[in-house]
């Protein structure tokens, strides 16, 4: 089996939903993080594009996306849609083809515009139908529910079967934001500026526990506005290729992905897969959790983060040491791919880390990488 390396990759700014982003579509934001890739690898061949959208206007929008970019009409695209997860479930599916010799080099990750999701309504021979001005924002992901507040609801659930109170969740919350606050500057490497962006939008430099109990509650008693990710824009990107190809390009690539791992379980408890995804994972590299020195989760709900403490309260200070979606954000597909390269920038060389995420029908997915 090949090994599989990670070259370089970027993201753009997280944008609130009708924020800095709000008149750019879908695949003209990818499209203009993979122009930038593009130019500082101008001999790079790639074999495919891969890429998450979860709200998009629909069909293979990837294609359109790499159309716009300027890339030759020769490379195929496919685009994942596996909701919250499909930005890591399009580099994870990368990473096999690369691995199982079908491709050698392959950019893959995820872009979504919240602000520029077309309104979605039932078929008229649906029984979900509820009338012609009725539109949905929250594909159905399981049989014993249907609500646009499904993935709220089910961060409420965790939330009450194991004891998790406001305050613990509330806390989890300030500390992603006084964190990502924190670490402006180190992020910039990774991002590209698009459409006079100077910052990610969601981030609050000042804030307090007393701010946040004030936050309306969105779903149940527990799960607040606070507490819980916001709805966003954003596009990320890594280019992912073989070690013969790395050499045959002479450059030298920032990382090498280990393992990768899909779990699935009760979906009615999403939240809780971020967490079984990071344990598969380390049982495929039979590693300990102490051997790992960053973990990288998309906390679209605190009760992920306070799980993990809960799970490994010696291990706190190596979980998302520039915050996390509490913070930045959850621009649904691409922030597999944001979480891969924020676990980049953390880790020194040599380094284990792990980057999970928890998606919509009780999914995770989590990859281990090295950084070289």
């Amino acid at each position: 089996m090949k090994k599989v390396f990670i070259l370089d990759g970027l993201r753009s700014h997280i944008g609130k939903i009708n924020g800095v982003y709000r008149n750019l579509l879908a695949e003209h934001l990818g499209a203009a993080v993979l122009k930038e890739l593009k130019n500082r690898y101008p001999t790079l061949h790639v074999d495919q594009v891969i890429a998450g959208n979860a709200v998009g206007a629909g069909g293979n929008i990837t294609r359109l996306m790499i159309l716009n970019a300027g890339f030759s009409d020769d490379i195929p695209a496919i685009t994942i849609d596996t909701q919250c997860s499909s930005g890591l479930s399009s580099i994870q599916i990368a990473e096999a083809l690369i691995r199982s010799n079908a491709c050698h080099c392959i950019i893959a990750g995820g872009f979504e515009s919240s602000s520029t999701q077309p309104n979605r309504s039932y078929n008229t021979n649906d029984s979900r139908f509820q009338g012609k001005d009725t539109f949905y924002t929250c594909a159905q992901f399981s049989p014993q529910e249907r609500s646009d507040t499904a993935m709220l609801d089910g961060a409420e659930r965790v939330a009450h079967k194991w004891g998790i109170t406001r305050e613990e969740l509330d806390y989890q919350a300030l500390l992603s934001h006084k964190k990502a606050a924190a670490s402006r500057a180190e992020m910039q490497d990774a991002i590209f500026p698009i459409e006079g962006s100077s910052k990610d939008e969601s981030i609050r430099e000042k804030i307090d526990m007393n701010f946040l109990s004030r936050m309306p509650v969105v779903s149940g008693t527990l799960t607040t506005a606070g507490n819980s990710c916001a709805i966003n824009d954003g596009a990320a990107f890594v280019i992912l290729c073989s070690e013969e190809y790395s050499k045959k390009i002479k450059h030298s690539p920032k990382a090498e992905i280990l393992f990768s791992s899909m779990v699935a379980g009760d979906p009615l408890y999403s939240p809780v897969y971020a967490g079984k995804a990071a344990e598969a994972v380390l049982a495929q590299a039979n590693l300990q959790s102490k051997e790992i020195a960053c973990f990288e989760f998309n906390e679209a709900f605190a009760v992920i983060n306070v799980l993990f403490a809960r799970s490994y309260p010696n291990l706190t200070e190596r979980y998302n040491p520039f915050g996390g979606a509490l913070a930045y954000g959850h621009p649904y597909g691409a922030s597999g791919a944001i979480i891969l390269l924020h676990l980049m920038q953390s880790l020194r060389q040599s380094d284990y880390g792990i980057c999970s995420i928890a998606a919509a029908g009780g999914q995770g997915n989590a990859l281990l990488l090295r950084k070289l």
